[in-house]
């Protein structure tokens, strides 16, 4: 039962397909679209937060526990997009699945404010769904996890070691398996 006092009543998201136009081109057919639309990612990254904040509070920012109000965008690009930010933001060449740049920072503790900017996360449909069929998941899964995945950096996760790594991965698992979709 999640505890109404620690909860999100707002996510402003802005989410934005830049594949739309050229999934022909990347030869997709089959993804099922709820991956693609506002609503379903709004309402799952609000059920993601406020899991976050009722049941893993203690791994997050205190400066994050009493916001009413939350905002992030979220962008599903190509390897060519997706490339470029990397080669722009962190110097690495080549496509990657997710990217996260977090916006939060200790000095937005000195402001009382009900709300929060998250940041941005951007996911490659390309790369997604390469390793679907690697990992023998689907497409949409994929992009589930990935998006799970680009969250949790946004709210201060990393994987710098094994543990860390191993830590990360089970609460996607537990924030996934919350959605109750196939």
């Amino acid at each position: 039962m999640i505890n109404q006092h620690n909860s999100i009543e707002n996510i402003e998201l802005v989410f934005k397909n830049s594949c739309e136009i050229k999934l022909n081109k990347i030869n997709v057919t089959g993804i099922k679209q709820y991956i693609f639309e506002h609503d379903f990612w709004e309402n799952t990254f609000k059920r993601w937060i406020n899991i976050l904040l009722n049941e893993f509070k203690q791994f997050l920012p205190n400066y994050l526990l009493n916001k009413k109000s939350v905002s992030l965008s979220f962008e599903i690009v190509d390897d060519l997009k997706i490339s470029d930010l990397n080669q722009t933001w962190l110097n690495k060449f080549g496509p990657t699945d997710v990217l996260s740049f977090p916006i939060l920072s200790k000095e937005d503790s000195v402001y009382d404010l009900n709300s929060a900017e998250f940041g941005d996360i951007f996911i490659s449909l390309e790369t997604a769904l390469k390793q679907s069929i690697e990992y023998n998941n689907s497409v949409e899964q994929e992009v589930i996890w990935l998006a799970s995945h680009g969250l949790l950096h946004l709210l201060g996760w990393d994987h710098q070691d094994q543990n860390q790594l191993e830590n990360m991965l089970k609460i996607q698992e537990y924030l996934i398996s919350r959605l109750n979709i196939e």
